[in-house]
């Protein structure tokens, strides 16, 4: 078995640059959306540039993670559960593209950093030829393209290509070469089914719709979900408290926003023993989802300042510091 010695050292020092929850402060307590983006410069991120461009500066963060992990682990595809999401919405967007005829720029549609080209799968799309795309999303392809052709219904489109992207975060999770993947997977999944279960039962559909539409997660039974979902956030926060994700509960109670960010914490208390690892290749994904994280934060904090909204209310909605 490979040990990852040289590339959890690399990864130890990538570490000290994380943000901490002073650096937090520090960015809550700008006056500015400008002067944040300042301070982000000065500790180095947008590569140094100084740049003013919001996201321009997180996109090069969050291709500088994914530089690092290719320079660490070449071609190899240890990673790919943390991409997978990528291909979906990439498929998501090349069907409703292409039937609405948008003509938006490719940039505003993809997203780059899945394990399939954006352009992969738009070509398989546009020429329904489905079998260019992995087997795993050929049937929710075909699915989806057939019912947005006939219904013109992009919400059911959206969910057919949801629940197979849950489907095969389930799937690879099971097959994953590390425990902290096999944690992302499930967190993941059980966040969407929640979701999901609450959105479907608000537009009215009944217990065993919204079963049908989510996906399989360990400790979770899907029925009963569905049924607390019809009763409401309350009922769906009273299921929850029985099972291991409790901690999830109260948040929920609270607002949606609330909840995600009570997932997104829930993965970071997840991940922070690989701290401790030395030889497993955890700390590499631990840190890619750290990463992605502190991007989120990042985001939501700049977006937050640039809307004028009270810093306590930005302060809410930031997760868990893995630095």
């Amino acid at each position: 078995m490979k040990d990852y010695i040289y590339e959890v050292a690399r990864i130890r020092v990538m570490e000290n640059s994380l943000l901490t929850r002073s650096d937090f402060d520090q960015l809550l307590a700008a006056p500015d959306h400008e002067a944040a983006l300042a301070y982000l410069a000065d500790k180095g991120w947008g590569g140094g540039a100084g740049t003013s461009d919001a996201e321009s500066m997180l996109k090069a963060e969050e291709d500088a993670t994914w530089d690092l992990m290719r320079e660490l682990l070449g071609e190899g595809h240890e990673l790919d559960i943390l991409r997978l999401t990528r291909d979906y919405h990439n498929l998501k967007a090349a069907i409703k593209d292409l039937y609405a005829s948008s003509g938006l720029a490719p940039e505003r549609l993809y997203l780059e950093g899945g394990t399939i080209p954006p352009e992969e799968i738009r070509k398989a799309v546009e020429e329904k030829n489905f079998d260019r795309l992995p087997p795993a999303m050929q049937e929710a392809a075909v699915q989806a393209h057939q019912t947005l052709s006939r219904t013109g219904d992009g919400q059911l489109c959206d969910g057919i290509i949801d629940k197979a992207a849950l489907d095969a975060l389930t799937a690879a999770a099971q097959d994953a070469p590390d425990p902290v993947l096999t944690a992302y997977a499930v967190t993941t999944v059980v966040n969407a089914d929640i979701r999901i279960a609450l959105r479907a039962a608000a537009a009215g559909k009944n217990a065993a719709e919204i079963s049908a539409m989510l996906a399989e997660a360990p400790d979770l039974d899907l029925n009963m979900l569905a049924e607390a979902a019809v009763g409401g956030k309350t009922n769906v926060a009273e299921y929850l408290k029985n099972t291991p994700y409790a901690s999830l509960a109260d948040a929920l109670s609270r607002s949606m926003s609330a909840f995600e960010c009570a997932c997104d914490d829930l993965m970071i208390d997840r991940i922070l023993p690989q701290k401790g690892e030395v030889i497993q290749m955890g700390p590499l994904a631990a840190y890619v989802i750290a990463r992605e994280t502190e991007i989120k934060s990042v985001r939501l904090l700049l977006t937050g300042l640039q809307n004028g909204l009270p810093r306590e209310q930005i302060r809410e909605s930031l997760r868990q510091c893995y630095g």
